[in-house]
């Protein structure tokens, strides 16, 4: 594998929006005791539906253990889908995988933030992260594509959307954590947004979804649907925590334009709930140092922005909840050239977040 060091802007690539075509969706095998409850069985299922679905519409590539391979390999009998044998930490590609960029001579190549499972020792989720760091390496080892290393700056793909011209949107609560780069600046760290992704422009939200573990993830909170406009998470209810921040993201968008100059369309999606896991899940999840606590009597961070833009398709989370079909609706009104699937969310959530933050979509070269 060949480790570049130059930076993607200065090689003429960019990281482009998700609804480009794309070859493959990544994904990893979900095992963890500590994090998935029932050693992971019921997170499996789910993650299986979500492979599945993609596979409709395109090839998916799993991340597995070799523990878990066959087990894996037999319950994902779809011709579509690939497995691959790799060691990981967790199932959060979304994090830990590579940020792919794309040229206009019809090349792919990937950029390796350092990870440092979403906080490190300072809030972070769990340690050790050693191989989960490794991942996105070995993705781009895997396909063959050269490698940007940004190392000592920490970042996750869930905490970043762009829209492939020019606009990044990001939370101030996770990219100005203490926990990530408390060495940089706000704009040092546009500025190595700028050299990596070929960004011009960095909406800040002040925060993300209520009680996200990850320190307010945008993917989790707001998305691009199409160059200019967004879909934020939304409620009405001024007791509920989430409010103040639905509204402080409106004020920034609304007071905002993008790197074209655009004003945003901002389309309000509902949130689920209020969600909580039970007694029983909580008590599913083995008990490890160091690891991420679950607690009934904590608000989960459900959100159907969570959701993963494929060719022709979009793969949303559904939570047995009042709220689902209007999330359907709206996302079928948004993306009338897509078809809308949606899969049961719960489990994943359970684990701390949804489908979006467990794939990594890898672009197709685009050609001139």
């Amino acid at each position: 594998m060949t480790t570049l060091h130059s930076t993607p802007r200065a090689d003429g690539f960019h990281m482009p929006a998700e609804w480009a075509t794309q070859t493959q969706v990544w994904m990893i095998w979900p095992e963890r005791p500590d994090n998935w409850r029932l050693g992971g069985k019921p997170a499996q299922a789910a993650h299986i539906a979500v492979a599945k679905a993609i596979a409709r519409f395109e090839p998916v590539t799993v991340a597995v253990s070799a523990a878990q391979y066959e087990n894996a390999r037999a319950r994902l009998d779809v011709p579509n889908i690939r497995l691959v044998e790799m060691s990981s930490d967790d199932a959060w590609i979304r994090d830990t995988g590579p940020t792919f960029v794309i040229n206009d001579s019809g090349e792919v190549r990937g950029v390796d933030w350092d990870f440092n499972a979403w906080g490190g020792f300072d809030g972070g989720l769990y340690a050790p992260w050693n191989r989960d760091a490794q991942v996105a390496s070995k993705v781009l080892e895997i396909e063959r594509s050269p490698r940007y290393r940004t190392e000592g700056f920490v970042l996750e793909g869930g905490s970043i959307h762009v829209d492939g011209e020019g606009t990044l949107i990001t939370t101030e609560e996770c990219l100005l954590n203490r926990n990530r780069n408390p060495h940089l600046s706000r704009e040092e760290i546009e500025a190595v947004l700028s050299a990596q992704l070929a960004v011009d422009k960095i909406i800040w939200l002040p925060d993300g979804l209520f009680n996200d573990e990850t320190d307010g993830h945008v993917d989790n909170f707001c998305c691009y649907v199409r160059p200019g406009e967004v879909l934020l998470a939304w409620t009405d209810d001024p007791q509920d925590p989430n409010y103040s921040r639905c509204h402080a993201a409106m004020n920034v968008l609304q007071d905002s334009t993008d790197a074209k100059g655009r004003p945003f369309i901002v389309h309000k999606m509902p949130i689920p709930g209020p969600l909580y896991a039970t007694e029983e899940e909580c008590a599913g999840v083995d008990a490890a140092q160091g690891s991420q606590e679950r607690n009934p009597t904590v608000r989960l961070a459900g959100s159907y922005v969570n959701f993963l833009i494929v060719n022709g398709g979009i793969i949303a989370p559904s939570f047995d909840d009042p709220q689902d079909a209007p999330a359907r609706e709206l996302l079928q009104k948004l993306f009338p050239q897509h078809e809308v699937v949606m899969v049961p969310g719960r489990e994943l959530l359970l684990g701390g977040g949804n489908i979006h933050c467990l794939t990594q979509q890898q672009p197709a070269a685009r050609t001139k």
